[in-house]
């Protein structure tokens, strides 16, 4: 079970989400380095220095967090989906798609895990894997979102006149 955070760190990693969302990410920096050190591996604190890392795209400093997200909480499925995506902006892409798959069973519902394991697929040029996993994906109740953005994915590039029909 994760601790909920308290105050005063739970004032600063909203106030961190608050800088992230007016889309200054070195104020939302400055609040977490505000924060104790004894907070630095709650998973809040982790995903939101990945965020930061992310925007400015610090991918090896984003796959040293997401590394140490899934060490640390391997119940939650966002270090493992952060740690294959920033793989992916590495040039590591068969290694973000061979880490991703053993998770997909732990975590069926995540909707991200075929979306980026397509994506993966897509980009080393296994054509009929990534519309396997487009198609389990449209299949679900949230499809019709999912093929929208898949239209304008540039991972995807190579299936968009086909996304349509899949």
């Amino acid at each position: 079970m994760i601790a909920p955070l308290e105050p005063p760190a739970s004032h600063h990693v909203s106030a961190a989400e608050g800088w992230l969302e007016l889309g200054n990410p070195a104020e939302a920096a400055a609040e977490l380095a505000a924060l104790a050190p004894e907070w630095s591996a709650h998973p809040a604190v982790l995903e939101l220095n990945w965020q930061i890392n992310a925007n400015g795209r610090q991918w090896t400093t984003c796959l040293e967090l997401a590394a140490r997200l899934v060490a640390l909480h391997p119940e939650l499925p966002s270090g493992y989906i952060h740690r294959s995506f920033a793989l992916h902006e590495l040039q590591r892409t068969a290694e973000a798609r061979d880490l991703l798959l053993p998770v997909l069973s732990r975590f069926p519902e995540e909707e991200i895990l075929p979306y980026n394991l397509a994506c993966y697929e897509c980009r080393l040029g296994n054509l009929d894997l990534a519309r396997h996993w487009l198609g389990k994906l449209f299949s679900r109740k949230n499809g019709s979102a999912w093929r929208r953005s898949a239209q304008g994915d540039p991972d995807l590039a190579a299936l968009w006149p086909e996304i349509s029909t899949l």
